[in-house]
């Protein structure tokens, strides 16, 4: 595991920690391990060095090895620095079955990096995860903690430029459907009163 020398939260941090532990009842502080190690990966730039983990178990009277433990359970926290841009490709079934294949090699080609690797400017992570969570809209990514769906090898080009010029493309469908409506329009209940 990477590591940086020492950190602790900034004030402001330190402030929504003590909401986020206020939360829990006397006793069951420990419980806020998860949102404050999220907490501490965006104070750190996406990741948790050993300093970081350190700092949430001091502030939950935990013992190092637990917090540890629930870091890396969790694929939601990286314990090795990423990019600037964390591109998790889902590769579970209805997203395989949609394309995601294509995904990646777009990935490859336009960030150039592999999949558990990090660009040479620091710009981009590649990963591939299991279920995000969103199987109608396959297949689909997270960038960062924006999801894009109803992705093509095309559309995603799109998105990945977008970024690598330093743009925040819009997220969610990129076939321009609401949700996970039809995509060719509603089938039942297009109307309103009894017929």
């Amino acid at each position: 595991m990477s590591d940086i020398d020492s950190f602790k939260f900034s004030d402001a941090g330190r402030t929504r920690c003590d909401e986020i532990i206020a939360r829990y009842p006397d006793g069951r502080q420990q419980s806020a391990v998860i949102p404050l190690l999220d907490l501490a990966q965006r104070e750190c730039g996406g990741w948790l060095p050993t300093a970081a983990l350190e700092h949430v178990a001091e502030c939950l009277g935990m013992a190092k090895i637990r917090v540890l433990e629930v870091a890396s359970f969790y694929s939601m926290f990286n314990l090795e620095p990423v990019g600037k841009n964390f591109i998790q490709l889902c590769r579970t079934t209805p997203c395989w079955l949609r394309g995601s294949d294509d995904l990646r090699d777009v990935a490859k080609e336009v960030t150039g990096c592999a999949l558990g690797q990090t660009s040479d400017d620091g710009v981009f992570t590649v990963v591939e995860v299991e279920c995000l969570g969103a199987c109608c809209n396959a297949p689909m990514v997270q960038i960062n903690d924006e999801y894009y769906e109803d992705l093509t090898a095309e559309n995603f080009r799109k998105v990945l430029e977008a970024f690598k010029r330093g743009e925040t493309p819009e997220s969610g469908s990129q076939a321009g459907r609401s949700g996970s409506a039809p995509t060719d329009g509603l089938t039942s209940l297009t109307g309103m009163g009894a017929d």
